[in-house]
């Protein structure tokens, strides 16, 4: 059974940080394509982050952009999102997703876990 599980998610103050986790059973996850999602009330899906399979080439939304790093390992068969100096306005419910290549509809993605909160309270 093909399966991602979020992890690592949780209250942190503004400034804080925080790791996430995609970890995959039942498929090879570097074989894909791995994005990050997040959904706050009432908003719809988008995406944060993705990292490819091909060249482990990294894409980041400009809300985000140098303050989350995603990064693979392969071992672990795990993906990650290392998030800093962390926002209210980073407050949602965060996704990952796996499908052949990057993209930032979430319409492309076959594979979902199934989300891991994270509040930053303003």
């Amino acid at each position: 059974q093909l399966q991602l599980v979020e992890s690592g998610g949780g209250l942190v103050q503004p400034g804080g940080s925080l790791r996430l986790s995609c970890a995959a059973s039942g498929f090879t996850l570097d074989y894909y394509a791995t994005g990050w999602f997040r959904q706050a009330p009432g908003k719809e899906r988008e995406g944060v982050s993705c990292i490819s399979s091909s060249d482990g080439s990294t894409y980041y939304a400009d809300s985000v952009k140098g303050r989350f790093t995603i990064s693979r390992d392969n071992a672990k068969n795990t993906v990650y999102l290392q998030m800093n100096s962390l926002k209210p306005e980073d407050t949602a419910v965060y996704y990952c997703a796996a499908d052949s290549f990057c993209s930032w509809y979430s319409s492309e993605y076959d594979y979902w876990g199934q989300g891991t909160q994270v509040t930053v309270p303003s």
